[in-house]
């Protein structure tokens, strides 16, 4: 249990570490190309719901870079955290004698495996085994 709470916390950080890098980049690199597809102005792809208001303005530009920001930092946790850590458990496995590729017992199966090895153990059981 301690190990996984490690981990967590090591993703969590991670995590919003690489979001300020994400953010840096989207308002120097992305931020700027949106713009440029909307014209000289900075609000980039929006409209005003009424003219003279800021309050109206629609900036579809903003909900794009959050989209874009959105799907680096997925693609960045999936391929540093999330690939290698399957790696590194299909490894573990392999060296225990495990096949990675064998699917894991349900819970059903589990308790049953457990209720039949405790009525094993218990030698005045009544109850046999369902099986």
């Amino acid at each position: 249990m301690r190990g996984n709470v490690i981990e967590l916390a090591v993703g969590v950080v991670i995590g919003a570490t690489f979001t300020a890098v994400v953010t840096a980049f989207s308002d120097a690199i992305i931020n700027p190309l949106i713009a440029a597809l909307g014209g000289l102005d900075y609000s980039g792809l929006g409209f005003f719901v009424r003219e003279g208001n800021e309050a109206t303005f629609v900036d579809f530009g903003a909900v794009l870079t959050a989209i874009i920001n959105f799907l680096l930092i997925a693609a960045v946790i999936y391929f540093l955290l999330v690939a290698p850590m399957n790696k590194l458990d299909e490894a573990q496995k392999r060296r225990k004698g495990i096949d990675p590729d064998e699917p894991e017992p349900t819970d059903t199966e589990l308790l049953t495996e457990i209720r039949d090895l405790l009525a094993g153990q218990n030698p005045n059981n009544v109850h046999k085994p369902l099986n």
